[in-house]
């Protein structure tokens, strides 16, 4: 096992490794995210990017609903397997981060960066909001999903995978992956580099000052229900001058489907 101490999450990602449990856990889990995402695509004319998307095995049920679809990620090995995968479809591209800056101005009418901001740092999430804005047009948006609360435990995560395995079959697949990962190297890196949390005021706070106005949606994309999805549009004016309606907190339901 490679010591984690020389490794950062890029590099986790980028290895082998068993955060899916099995590929059963891995297909409803890319499904489940691929159909949470179509509901915020309204035309079928809009241009989505999908930042940090992972192995996005769903990635052809949110093509079929829109005009192009951008799959960036930042690990090589990741965009060698969906350039391999898709590389004959004719409405997704696959990008690295530094194609994607490259991108003309206002080109995107959808955004979505989902399971992404634990693993950044501060600095790096600015960077990104940075760019984002410039790609994203006047009437478009950008969702950011399964946002990690502050007082959110690993304890309650695993039980929401525990419930998500026992709803889809895989419950046993799940209590032996939460026993793999408790002697893994994702572990250890959760330990030395822990994974960033935010309040929901802080993050909405975050996307303000980055020239953006929000609000907080439900349900939060994928199945754990314990964690946030926010959507923002692009104030017109500068950043941090910007003059724009409060952010709409809309009232969580009593219950969630998922």
């Amino acid at each position: 096992m490679r010591r984690a101490g020389t490794m950062g999450w890029g590099d986790f990602w980028n290895s082998a490794h068993y955060i899916y449990v099995n590929a059963r856990h891995r297909n409803l889990h890319d499904r489940l995210v691929a159909s949470d995402i179509v509901r915020f695509i309204s035309s079928r004319d809009a241009a989505v990017l999908d930042y940090g998307c992972g192995e996005a095995t769903a990635a052809e049920m949110v093509a079929g609903c829109c005009r192009s679809l951008i799959l960036c990620d930042a690990a090589p090995n990741i965009r060698a397997h969906l350039t391999s995968r898709f590389s004959g479809h004719a409405k997704i591209t696959v990008l690295s981060p530094e194609e994607v800056r490259a991108l003309p101005r206002d080109s995107l009418s959808v955004i979505v960066v989902n399971g992404l901001l634990q693993y950044l740092q501060k600095i790096e999430l600015k960077e990104l909001l940075a760019i984002l804005r410039l790609l994203i047009r006047d009437d478009g948006i950008i969702i950011i999903g399964d946002v990690i609360p502050r007082d959110r435990s690993i304890f309650a995560d695993a039980a929401a995978l525990l419930g998500f395995g026992f709803k889809g079959g895989f419950f046993i697949g799940a209590l032996y992956g939460l026993v793999r990962t408790f002697f893994s190297t994702y572990l250890i890196l959760l330990m030395e580099r822990n994974l960033h949390r935010y309040d929901e005021a802080e993050i909405l706070a975050i996307l303000r000052n980055a020239g953006f106005v929000a609000e907080r949606r439900y349900p939060n994309i994928g199945h754990n229900q314990g964690r946030m999805t926010f959507v923002a549009f692009r104030l017109c004016a500068s950043p941090r001058t910007a003059e724009g309606p409060d952010p709409i907190h809309r009232k969580a339901p009593e219950q969630h489907d998922r």
